[in-house]
């Protein structure tokens, strides 16, 4: 036990919040009054550079212009990582409070300025304690643009933005806990998003003109149920259709029909094996009515798997700073976040962050009205810190 541990953590957490809580409710209200959508989060990287600055710190901005990656410590030791999305949703905000969005049509219904403020908060505190020479490897912010647009995580990849990094953490708000309490998982807790597109269309072998749009009904309507008997129920794969197309261009029969929909499931074996098996379902059932169809897929993301050690590094900390009543073991999502690209990569642990005020009738994310109660960003500036602090100690024992 190094001299940083335990409670000695907790009561420098316990001044630096003193000193920096106020500030940090304030730059969250500061992004959520502007927040961006994917890819334009141009003033949000910059608020964030400021912040980082004030410290001293030298962050670099990721190669689209949004986004950034800043190293604390002196480079020696092992690695680990913190990750915040920074995006807003495109919907409108509709509550009346002072930090409503001035974006029309952009809003944080998602918690990313929370996440953005607890990895900052995390971030400056630690900065601290290696200015003190008292961390014990490095910690790397990840400032990730684009998670709601399912592109960013693999920019920040592309970029070697993990480059020697042995851990990383997330948290997500999740307005079904109340502040104060955390949600913890091992294995999958967020399930893979991928979309197909099956067309069908052309005159049948024998010439004549097929009923296409009965076709297209039997298709989504027995793709899923054909689907759940040739995967291993466990992996919770689900085909769900979105969107139905089938216009007719002389006003009466339709030539040519369309139908969209979402994969998700929590096995990444299962999901590679998916494509094959829709595609062979497709052609099946089409020719039966003797039409004409092709299969898009399109690959998303995979599952968010949760590794053992990171969950425990978690778990630790929340005992510390929550205590042993205050965890729960989150359910599974299938509900998608590109944090699971990190964790093809490295081991990691995402976790679920209360946010619910005491008393308050339980509510959900994407929606226009969503808030927290802001007590919420020390909570996740203490767990971050410290499940960082838990993870260096644990990884510079072990290596």
């Amino acid at each position: 036990m190094g001299r940083t541990q335990g409670p000695d953590w907790l009561e420098r957490l316990d001044g630096f919040l003193v000193r920096r809580q106020p500030g940090l409710v304030a730059f969250r209200r500061d992004l959520h009054m502007h927040p961006e959508a994917s890819f334009q989060e141009f003033r949000t990287t910059e608020r964030i550079l400021h912040q980082l600055e004030t410290v001293g710190l030298t962050a670099v901005r990721l190669p689209k212009g949004t986004g950034a990656i800043c190293d604390i410590g002196s480079g020696k030791g092992p690695i680990v990582a913190l990750r915040a999305d920074i995006d807003a949703l495109r919907l409108t905000d509709e509550k009346s409070v002072p930090y409503r969005s001035t974006n029309p049509g952009v809003c944080h219904a998602c918690g990313h300025d929370v996440h953005t403020t607890a990895v900052l908060g995390a971030g400056l505190f630690l900065s601290g304690l290696a200015d003190e020479g008292l961390l014990p490897g490095t910690v790397r912010l990840v400032f990730q643009p684009a998670e709601e647009t399912l592109g960013g995580a693999l920019d920040v990849v592309a970029s070697g933005g993990l480059a020697g990094v042995q851990r990383i953490f997330g948290l997500h708000c999740e307005p079904k806990y109340e502040v104060g309490q955390v949600g913890l998982r091992d294995g999958a807790i967020t399930g893979a998003y991928d979309r197909v597109r099956v067309h069908i269309g052309g005159m049948s072998a024998s010439g004549r003109h097929p009923d296409l749009i009965f076709a297209l009904a039997k298709i989504i309507t027995e793709l899923p149920a054909a689907l759940s008997r040739r995967i291993d129920p466990r992996s919770s794969l689900s085909l769900v259709w979105g969107t139905l197309k089938a216009l007719p261009t002389d006003g009466l029969l339709p030539d040519s029909g369309i139908a969209e929909g979402t994969v998700r499931c929590f096995d990444e074996a299962a999901r590679r094996r998916a494509p094959g098996i829709i595609e062979e379902l497709v052609r099946s059932v089409a020719s039966a009515y003797d039409i004409e169809a092709s299969l898009k897929y399109i690959h998303g993301i995979p599952p968010t798997v949760n590794e053992s050690n990171s969950v425990g590094n978690f778990r630790d900390a929340a005992q510390l700073v929550l205590g042993e009543n205050k965890i729960f073991t989150a359910p599974q999502s299938l509900g998608g976040d590109d944090f699971g690209v990190y964790l093809q990569e490295v081991p990691g642990a995402y976790a679920r962050l209360g946010v619910r005020a005491p008393g308050q009738s339980d509510y959900d994310l994407h929606q226009g009205i969503f808030d927290v109660d802001e007590r919420s960003i020390s909570v996740g500036v203490r767990l971050l810190a410290v499940a960082a602090l838990m993870a260096l100690s644990q990884l510079s024992l072990t290596g």
